[in-house]
């Protein structure tokens, strides 16, 4: 028998852990890379193509443009949203996914098939999607659609913040316009982390496989994350774009959720061609993959330290261990 084939003794990790390290990396996350996401939004909502006859801005045009228009402070249109449902986010992604994980493993050896772990991600990125990210998400859209000047103090936004932003659409619109496009929110990111703890999960037991250990060093772990990172966007840009359109647009009477993604598809496709369904992959890449590569390596590192903490091993070192 192999060592990756005997039993799973490792201890559970408690919920209070995964709270902490989950908050503590998702926060380092979004301080890092929230420019790149205002970035991927304005390029999803931008009307430019065909119907219009000017041609696209780019990633690092519509970032130029941005900090011409708004000053730098415009990158980061939103963050307040993404920085109060952080800790959450992180916190039920990584407890709902060992919870589904546990459940799916074999009883007799406590490991959990690749089959499994994807499905695992599936429940989890859904879970998250309906919990905290949608609402979170129409929040920041809303802040970040705004395109008035930081600079000029006279040009009022209609949304001075998150809390207010959060206020004005549940007075105005109605408590379920945060919920606006959940469905295609949940498959996103239910697709999203069904690829990425699928891939981190296999590439982290190749690295340890072959190295003989059970501890990877913080670069390995950034890396694995890196390239988990990226499957996801590939996967989903469609559905993401098409989120977006929805979360910005205002409340129409009588229309329903499978009529709103059809409208918006129709019109992206007639108006803009098929191009406009991948608008903003390039930021949103650069955001997500580094992004988990930030979130992975930082929550091994902080959920280690706090497990050795709980243990009474205070003078941490450098040897390897298993956990």
């Amino acid at each position: 028998m192999s060592k990756n084939d005997k039993p799973n003794n490792k201890p559970k990790v408690a919920p209070s852990t995964h709270l902490i390290a989950g908050g503590i990396a998702g926060f380092a996350e979004a301080c890092t890379c929230h420019p790149l996401d205002t970035i991927k939004v304005r390029m999803q909502l931008s009307r430019r193509g065909r119907a219009s006859g000017e041609k696209p801005r780019g990633f690092l045009a519509t970032g130029a443009y941005i900090v011409r228009r708004e000053t730098p402070l415009g990158l980061y249109k939103g963050l307040g949203a993404v920085v109060a449902g952080i800790v959450p986010k992180m916190a039920i992604r990584f407890m709902s996914f060992e919870y589904y994980k546990s459940a799916l493993a074999d009883p007799k050896t406590g490991i959990t098939s690749p089959q499994g772990v994807f499905l695992a991600g599936l429940g989890a990125g859904t879970t998250e999607a309906v919990a905290v990210v949608n609402p979170m998400e129409v929040v920041k859209i809303r802040l970040q659609a705004q395109q008035h000047s930081l600079a000029d103090p006279l040009e009022v936004p209609r949304y001075r913040n998150a809390a207010h932003a959060l206020y004005t659409i549940i007075r105005e619109e109605g408590f379920f316009t945060l919920y606006r496009g959940v469905a295609l929110t949940a498959a996103r990111q239910a697709t999203n982390q069904a690829a990425n703890f699928t891939a981190y999960q296999e590439l982290k037991a190749f690295a340890q496989r072959v190295q003989d250990t059970t501890e990877l060093p913080s670069y390995e772990t950034a890396l694995i994350g890196l390239i988990s990172g990226a499957l996801g966007p590939f996967s989903n840009a469609p559905i993401d774009t098409i989120k977006t359109r929805i979360q910005r647009a205002s409340k129409v009477e009588g229309e329903t959720a499978i009529s709103r993604v059809v409208k918006v598809a129709s019109e992206m496709f007639a108006q803009e061609g098929v191009s406009a369904f991948w608008k903003g992959i390039t930021p949103r890449v650069a955001r997500v993959a580094p992004g988990q590569a930030v979130v992975f390596t930082i929550y091994e590192k902080v959920k280690k330290y706090i497990e050795a903490a709980k243990a009474g091993e205070f003078a941490l070192s450098d040897t390897r261990s298993d956990e």
